[in-house]
């Protein structure tokens, strides 16, 4: 064994085998022992795992094969999350079906995540793209429906007039689509959504309960819900009309120098319609975004409507504007603008040269302190405001909503950011929307004994636009109510619905509904669920709503899905690219395609210079991507996965380099010649080895219920070195064959192939963590700092415990202490028990 190198080409697939073979990882719900539920985030099937994956699964597998070893029944499962429109995009780009598609991409990464060895219970995969899952879906759908939690209204979208589809926010770029290029319209559609602002105090509420959720991610969940106390009035307008507002700073509302409508407003419209010049300003607005993200960047525009509105206290005449930042869908559609103070007010009124007053500022002595190239919107005291001059800005809040209620004006309230949830797309690889449309009888649901309503075979993707809408058959259906002929919903489900309860099918898999609540309860909440910082609000929040709503239908009787949660930094590459000089694009190189020197690189198909580019996250369109395959080809599934986890906490980024994973199988194969060492037959105690190894044992095992899996990595260098340096003994020995089942959760393939050579019983994937003596935890020697005169002159090894007298004296006997004295009379010595000894002379 000791002659040979460890080979992952050969052990890693006879050891993956061996579990298969066992069923190691196949969770039984009917188990006696404690149950663990670890989940990481379900992958879009794209085509190929990439190397954020394989970090990402690995956290997760090293702590559902540790929480197995620590006697826990395990559930750690993995699906697809399958619908959605990069499977459209191939279907239209290469003339395939996006089943097809999918299907082929999911055989291709499951291949490669068995080849990485997760400990994974394939059993329960699913794609949501099943009709067994979707079905279930639109079951649970419908019972929200009849809740009071699903309903269908008129709904402004962005629309490509090109494709004729839906755009969701993210494909709306520089106001154009992403695919057609053509300008994107605003345009008014029926849209089922789900009442997610049924919930929204809960919500908020739970955030305080998940305290083993990471800081950031619950502050943007509580951004995102939005609950905001403010004033809620009316500005009298110079035509006699009334213009309700609502603004959450009613302290600065000595600031306000103009008022804005969204283009839908009715005040809008109806300028509008005796000013041609409105109209046509309004239909230019509809070829922007529709969201307030996508307006925060957005050039401010606005049209002067003539009319004016009486400022509430000071009696000024305000302009009203038709402004493209305002939406309809939010507040009341019409703001009060106060410029100094937030950033788009400033930007509309810098550019239409309007008053940007200020009435916050750090003290009553800035009040007169002009405003740079941008608005502020912190805390301070309130300036040139009349009654509130001096006051701080809560203060100056109460203040004014106060005098409006008393004086008949206006009144508090509370808002919310959190809109309902439009789950509506017009696309066809998706969830069918379970729905009718009947001349005589209206929208009927379909009936649950007639799902899954699923998707037809032969759609076709050549001719732009939602292929459902125009099949020739398969919307054509009969109304259950009535009989009559009527049609099926075109529309699909958003797909963060099928991520919303996914967890719950890992968790129960009965064949005639979705879910066993008594089995849910056995796993659910999840234990430890892991993934992308990117998920930290919509999908997050969805399935916490999707679970309440559950909840309220009586189907679960927990509110939170996920106990704990983690998210993982991202894989970074540095990127290799090279301008052409003859029209200025730039190109980029794959890793592999480029040789690194010291602090330069070439191209090896040419061997000119390429530019070194930053360390950025991996992305498809720099190139700066990894394929695990090839890496686990050169280097073995142990040391990628050793890598993952070592140096950098898992929270933060983790820079790929070659030197890494060269350092990570060096590290491999010092361990299996470690294992080859290992002597049944030594005698003989160590005992410091001893100590170190169960202190090790102890410290791994905190690391990992930590997740600090870089620290656990530390450990096992720290204990390898210890037992290099140790003579033959037993307890030598013990530590190699305690160091196979420490390595396990990390390494799992080398540590089998290592248990088997020493002979361990069965599996070591199976086999408990090892057993820690608390008295070797306890260190019975110490480290003693001795100074003289406040400075380190030397350091002493003690038993722990030594009485004030006996340290006195070992530190007097220093030789590196005596000649710093040099003679000097000691007049005081400092002792500090198990730490300092501090002669003063």
């Amino acid at each position: 064994m000791t002659d040979t190198r460890f080979d992952p080409s050969q052990a890693d697939g006879r050891w993956q085998r061996a579990w298969d073979e066992a069923r190691c990882f196949e969770a039984d719900s009917n188990s006696a022992k404690p149950k663990s539920y670890v989940l990481e985030m379900f992958p879009y099937p794209s085509g190929r795992i990439h190397i954020g994956h394989v970090r990402n699964y690995t956290m997760g597998d090293v702590l559902a094969r540790y929480k197995r070893m620590r006697g826990f029944e395990v559930l750690h499962p993995m699906g697809w999350d399958a619908f959605g429109m990069p499977a459209e995009n191939a279907a239209m780009e290469k003339g395939v079906h996006p089943g097809g598609w999918t299907r082929e991409n999911i055989a291709n990464m499951k291949a490669q995540l068995k080849r990485i060895g997760f400990a994974l219970d394939w059993s329960r995969e699913f794609a949501t793209c099943d009709p067994e899952y979707y079905g279930h879906e639109q079951a649970l759908f419908l019972d929200l429906y009849e809740a009071g939690l699903v309903y269908r209204r008129t709904s402004e979208v962005n629309w490509d007039p090109v494709d004729m589809t839906v755009l969701a926010n993210e494909q709306v770029i520089d106001g154009k689509g992403w695919r057609s290029g053509a300008e994107v319209e605003k345009r008014k559609l029926d849209q089922w959504f789900l009442k997610i602002t049924h919930f929204a105090e809960d919500l908020l509420d739970g955030l305080g309960t998940l305290d083993t959720w990471p800081e950031k991610v619950r502050l943007m969940q509580e951004n995102w819900i939005g609950k905001s106390q403010g004033l809620e009035f009316a500005f009298e307008l110079s035509n006699g009309e009334r213009l309700p507002v609502y603004t959450t700073r009613p302290d600065t509302i000595f600031g306000a120098t103009f008022v804005a409508v969204a283009p839908d407003h009715p005040v809008a419209q109806g300028v509008a319609m005796n000013n041609c010049e409105a109209g046509k300003f309004i239909d230019r607005c509809k070829k922007g975004g529709t969201t307030a993200a996508e307006l925060e960047t957005a050039e401010k525009l606005g049209f002067d409507t003539g009319l004016s509105a009486r400022h509430p206290f000071t009696g000024a005449n305000l302009p009203v504007f038709i402004a493209n930042f305002v939406l309809m869908d939010y507040g009341t559609g019409a703001i009060m603008a106060v410029p100094g103070h937030d950033q788009r007010d400033f930007e509309f009124a810098t550019k239409y040269r309007l008053p940007i007053p200020r009435v916050v500022a750090a003290s009553l002595a800035d009040a007169a302190v002009p405003f740079g190239t941008e608005a502020e919107a912190g805390d301070g005291v309130l300036v040139n405001s009349q009654f509130l001059d001096g006051m701080e800005v809560d203060a100056a809040k109460q203040e004014v909503i106060g005098r409006a209620e008393r004086e008949g004006w206006g009144k508090g309230t509370t808002v919310w950011r959190l809109r309902d949830w439009g789950v509506s797309r017009q696309r066809y690889w998706g969830t069918p929307i379970p729905f009718i449309h009947c001349h005589s009888c209206g929208v009927v649901p379909v009936p649950k004994d007639q799902l899954p309503v699923t998707l037809p075979e032969d759609v076709d993707f050549q001719t732009p636009g939602n292929p459902l809408l125009r099949h020739p058959t398969w919307k054509h259906t009969q109304c259950p109510k009535c009989g009559g002929n009527a049609e099926r919903e075109t529309d699909t489900l958003d797909t963060f619905v099928d991520s919303s309860w996914y967890f719950l099918r890992f968790a129960s898999q009965p064949a005639d509904r979705p879910f066993d609540p008594e089995e849910v309860a056995k796993w659910l909440p999840v234990e430890q669920y892991i993934g992308g910082i990117e998920h930290a609000i919509l999908h997050l929040l969805y399935a916490r709503f999707w679970t309440r709503a559950l909840q309220h239908t009586g189907k679960l009787d927990f509110a939170e899905p996920f106990a704990s949660l983690f998210t993982q930094g991202m894989v970074t590459h540095e990127t290799y690219s090279r301008r052409d000089p003859d029209n200025g694009q730039r190109s980029y190189f794959m890793p592999d395609d480029v040789e690194r020197r010291s602090d330069s690189a070439v191209l090896r198909a040419d061997g000119f210079p390429v530019e070194i580019g930053r360390v950025i996250k991996m992305s498809k369109s720099k190139k700066n991507v990894v394929d695990p395959d090839a890496i686990i080809a050169r280097y073995g599934a142990d040391a990628v996965r050793w890598f993952m986890l070592s140096d950098s906490p898992p929270e933060r980024d983790l820079p790929w380099s070659e030197a890494g994973i060269e350092g990570c199988w060096r590290f491999v194969q010092r361990l299996w010649r470690l294992f080859g060492q290992y002597d049944a037959a030594a005698q003989g105690e160590d005992q410091a080895l001893l100590r170190k190894l169960h202190q090790t044992v102890a410290a791994v095992a905190e690391d990992i219920e930590a997740l600090s899996f870089n620290k656990a990595v530390a450990r096992l260098y720290e204990l390898a070195s210890a037992v290099d340096k140790a003579a033959p003994s037993a307890s030598r020995s013990h530590a190699i064959r305690t160091m196979a089942q420490l390595a396990s959760p990390m390494m799992p393939h080398l540590a089998e192939e290592g248990w088997a050579a020493m002979d361990g019983t069965g599996l070591v994937a199976l086999a408990d963590w090892p057993e820690v003596d608390p008295a070797l935890l306890v260190e019975d020697e110490v480290t003693i700092a001795v100074q003289h005169m406040g400075k380190l002159r030397d350091t002493l090894t003690a038993p722990k415990g030594l009485p004030r007298e006996e340290l006195e004296a070992l530190a007097l006997a220093s030789e590196k202490v005596q000649r710093s004295i040099d003679g000097a009379p000691v007049r005081k010595v400092i002792v500090v028990p198990d730490r300092l000894v501090n002669i003063v002379t």
